[in-house]
């Protein structure tokens, strides 16, 4: 088996911003247009949303969009991205692909040295052709591409596939690309999720080297593991199927099909699964969570990775330990934990070992141990 290590880092993180104020204001505005109608049907009214609110529930304060025109519109809150034309580079496959510039830079390489894409993201704009391959041609990397989906997992799900290929000797250089634009699939009307998603990319290219070779300053997987268990408490129900169901085809409402969670049982079941992950998968490797100098954890809610840490060390941790860039980011699904990895790494010394886990509906946890060579 080939050793692998991860030889470039890359994210992209929009400019335009999103307060918790600016949401609640359009959030509310629209309750108080939404409310006369349903008294008026003798339903019952909608509850306010609130920025104190937000950051208890979340941590979250602020929230990085792809496109913030028509956000916080209260008769629109959705992103206004014009659509674009066959030929033209899609909107996702051009935000991974500045990512994936930027990974590639890092290792300092040709694209053409690459022969393996994985686009891992939590939503692919379609189903074919697939991102991986459109990112491909952008970048004009060599050999084959595909893309993947599992949930906020989908980054460390991808770079499990791309280890277990680089060490079998399958391909020589595997870039995995996270482009995640979660606010054009995301429910603003929601009060339970409109809050909790920001947009990023992420990028993260892992090359198989031989055994006596060196490279000072950066990680090299030690192993990945994986994990799921059916739960519906974290869902989308938007898919192709949803026009055959329907008497007329030719409109298919969104309400009901975008994201939605069962936020209480979501936070206990996933902090259980997520701590028991943790501490058996680095058993298997002779760690205890007291040994692993840094915790790259996936970037949703700040009081569950509190509450998994303290089960898994017996006491509380700090941000030097686990950081967390949730709140400035919001949670920006499968894309988090790795640009938590890429802001927090460059302290690390030699034979420092850290754990990338991220946890996804599903449910599914992954997880990959690195150690800084």
């Amino acid at each position: 088996m080939k050793r692998v290590v991860i030889s470039g880092i890359g994210t992209e993180i929009p400019d335009e911003i999103i307060s918790n104020e600016e949401l609640v204001e359009s959030f509310n505005a629209w309750v108080d247009l939404e409310n006369p109608m349903r008294i008026a049907r003798g339903e019952e009214p909608l509850a306010r949303s609130d920025a104190e609110f937000i950051v208890y529930a979340s941590g979250v304060q602020t929230r990085h969009v792809h496109t913030r025109d028509g956000i916080l519109d209260p008769r629109r809150m959705t992103p206004r991205i014009p659509k674009r034309d066959d030929d033209a580079l899609s909107v996702m496959a051009e935000f991974g692909a500045k990512a994936a510039r930027k990974a590639i830079a890092d290792a300092g390489i040709d694209a053409a040295d690459i022969d393996m894409v994985i686009c891992a993201a939590s939503h692919q704009q379609r189903p074919y052709p697939a991102q991986a391959i459109e990112i491909q041609k952008e970048l004009g990397t060599s050999g084959a591409a595909f893309d993947m989906s599992l949930g906020c997992s989908s980054a460390v799900a991808g770079l499990h596939v791309a280890f277990n290929l680089l060490r079998a000797g399958a391909h020589r250089r595997v870039l995995v690309v996270t482009p995640e634009i979660i606010t054009g699939h995301l429910n603003f009307r929601d009060r339970q999720t409109h809050f909790i998603f920001g947009d990023a990319a992420a990028a993260l290219l892992l090359e198989a080297v031989d055994d006596d070779e060196e490279r000072s300053g950066r990680f090299e997987v030690i192993d990945t593991r994986g994990w799921t268990q059916f739960s519906n408490n974290i869902r989308t129900n938007f898919g192709f199927l949803n026009r055959a169901g329907l008497e007329d085809p030719s409109v298919v409402p969104m309400e009901g099909n975008m994201i939605k969670q069962v936020g209480n049982k979501v936070f206990k079941e996933v902090t259980v699964a997520g701590h028991r992950f943790i501490v058996d998968f680095l058993k298997e490797h002779g760690h205890s969570p007291q040994g692993i100098r840094r915790f790259w954890l996936h970037q949703a809610n700040a009081r569950m990775n509190a509450m998994i840490l303290k089960l898994s060390f017996g006491h509380e941790v700090g941000h030097d330990r686990a950081p967390m860039v949730l709140s400035e980011l919001g949670n920006t699904a499968a894309a988090g934990a790795v640009i938590a990895l890429e802001q927090n790494h460059r302290d690390l010394e030699a034979g420092d070992v850290g754990l990338l886990c991220a946890f996804g509906a599903g449910y599914s946890i992954g997880g990959v141990l690195l150690r800084m060579m």
